[in-house]
């Protein structure tokens, strides 16, 4: 079995300070994957952050520094890294691609669509290329894809406490909701869902009015995987008791 984790940290030297060496150290994952790490090169290359024992870890950052920006620690080297020369996954550090044999990890931060729908257009824009890009891997190279991040997308009404409120708020936009639909009808399986169909389940709350505590939240991270992998997929999850951040993890095990 491998066990692989997500987790929007929303900024790695916070996270830190807030005992997340000690719970991975505990949880002991084959694969995490975190995404806003707001970090520059010269943190990592100067050994100015603790980082975890028994991982091989690999990062992408942000041009803009304190933004952004994805990591993943793998306790199995992968076979090979694959880089995609685009500014619309790499300026941002949104995107890494890790060839594990078994399967293609796809470790994803999408992009926030922000109210008045300011970044809509781009975040459209990466889900496409993202999309055409995975339906390559599958489809051509025949590989089993795990897709996991954070999509910064309710997908539907089920997924986020107050849906009516919401409407036209970013996260919830019918054009970003669309748009999730086609990647999954393009051939992709959100896997929470093949184990819980109910509401109530979330992987995100504001820090404001005290919305963890009362379970006012929205389900944005996913493990998505290839609609032909989704039998080796044996259990999804959400760590909502884990915190450290706006975000918990949330957890795939594959056979």
């Amino acid at each position: 079995m491998t066990t692989i984790i997500s987790w929007n940290v929303n900024g790695y030297r916070s996270v830190i300070k807030k005992g997340f060496l000690e719970w991975l150290n505990s949880f002991q994952p084959d694969i995490l994957c975190i995404q806003e790490t707001k970090l520059k090169p010269q943190d990592i290359s100067e050994n100015n952050l603790p980082l975890p024992n028994g991982y091989y870890h690999y990062w992408a950052f942000a041009k803009k520094p304190g933004y952004s920006g994805t990591a993943f620690f793998s306790k199995e080297k992968p076979k090979n890294l694959i880089s995609i020369n685009d500014p619309v996954f790499s300026d941002e550090g949104r995107l890494q691609i890790a060839d594990f044999d078994k399967f293609i990890l796809v470790n994803s931060y999408w992009p926030n669509s922000q109210e008045e729908r300011a970044r809509l257009p781009y975040k459209l824009e990466f889900i496409d290329k993202l999309l055409k890009l995975l339906c390559e891997f599958v489809n051509k190279e025949k590989r089993n894809i795990v897709i996991s991040g954070d999509f910064n997308i309710a997908h539907t009404e089920i997924d986020l406490a107050r849906p009516k409120e919401n409407e036209n708020h970013a996260g919830f936009y019918i054009e970003e909701r669309n748009a999730l639909t086609q990647f999954f009808n393009a051939g992709f399986v959100d896997t929470f869902r093949l184990f819980h169909k109910e509401g109530g389940h979330y992987t995100w709350w504001s820090y404001r009015t005290k919305a963890r505590e009362r379970n006012i939240g929205w389900r944005i991270d996913y493990h998505v995987v290839n609609s032909k992998f989704a039998k080796s997929v044996k259990d999804s999850w959400i760590l909502s008791e884990v915190y450290g951040s706006d975000h918990c993890p949330i957890g795939i095990q594959i056979k």
